[in-house]
């Protein structure tokens, strides 16, 4: 690729598109990257990528074993425990079957993942990023890994792998591994018995919504908002067992009881958006939206909220 200069940031463009170019390639490389990290106190390890089969695999009989094909892998400190998602493809992007799963546990996972960047040089593509256009983001892969003392790892290109089936396999092997610890206690959505939502908006505005939740699985939503003018609007549903029961569902499928300590993503806008679960003990959890996770999973807040504000 052409070397089309460095910026005063030490990013070197390796390649872009000119104006009105159909398709083609962006590709930067950030100088300034370390090749090499010193630190061992990582907090997030985010990495999805399929993965190049070796020659020797792909001979084998693949009616008996499907190779891996693809892994995304995310670990978050949070809180009192780690939290965990990982998602296995076999097979030519889930042709021969995948899994995906989340957990919530107290044992260390990062030393175990920290000797995995080091023992596979993980950092060495560091600071690279390419952008075919035409794909789609997730067709190869990226890596986001941040350590305490400020270093990370970042690097991603939508065409081609970015770590290989070697990586692969170890990554998918450490979160197997870690997700068979201890978990940490969370509460049953059986004992649920409100959900509120909230937002501020920039313009003075704001949505709230308490969905009650009753005894016979039914729920009653009550919503108030204000937009751009002074007048609050209010409204009171009834909300279905089935809605109730597909709300729980979600909860239990993403894991969101367990995002409350999660990093910030860092892209809220205004006074953002929180949803509140209200259990039958007292205790309550609070998400806020604007949370690093996993694409998979982190629809289950807009999904949560759907059913409390925009359908009421």
């Amino acid at each position: 690729m052409e070397n089309k200069g460095q910026n005063e940031k030490g990013i070197i463009i390796l390649s872009n598109t000119e104006r009105g170019m159909c398709g083609g390639t962006d590709a930067t490389l950030d100088t300034n990257a370390p090749k090499r990290i010193v630190s061992n106190e990582m907090f997030l390890f985010n990495v999805t990528s399929v993965l190049g089969i070796p020659d020797n695999i792909k001979s084998g009989d693949r009616d008996l074993h499907e190779p891996l094909e693809y892994v995304s892998a995310f670990a978050a400190a949070a809180g009192s425990g780690t939290f965990l998602f990982l998602e296995k493809c076999f097979g030519f992007r889930k042709r021969g079957g995948s899994i995906s799963k989340w957990a919530f546990v107290d044992s260390p996972v990062f030393p175990s993942l920290a000797a995995v960047v080091r023992e596979y040089d993980i950092a060495k593509n560091n600071g690279y990023h390419s952008k075919t256009h035409g794909l789609p983001d997730n067709f190869g892969g990226s890596a986001d890994i941040r350590y305490a003392g400020g270093e990370r790892i970042s690097f991603s290109d939508n065409q081609s792998p970015v770590i290989s089936y070697a990586v692969g396999t170890a990554v998918a092997e450490t979160f197997e591994n870690a997700m068979k610890g201890e978990p940490v206690a969370l509460p049953d959505v059986s004992a649920l018995e409100a959900i509120r939502f909230y937002e501020k908006r920039d313009n003075g505005g704001f949505t709230e919504a308490t969905l009650t939740l009753y005894p016979d699985g039914t729920g009653r939503n009550e919503k108030r908002a204000r937009y751009g003018d002074p007048k609050i609007y209010e409204s009171v549903k009834t909300v279905s067992a089935e809605t109730v029961a597909e709300i729980k569902e979600k909860i239990a499928d993403t894991g969101i009881l367990a995002w409350a300590e999660l990093p910030d993503n860092g892209f809220s806008f205004g006074g953002g958006k929180k949803l509140t679960f209200v259990f039958s003990n007292g205790r309550e959890i609070t998400v806020t939206s604007g949370k690093i996770l996993p694409n998979q999973i982190s629809g289950g807040f807009f999904d949560i909220e759907l059913e409390l504000v925009t359908k009421n």
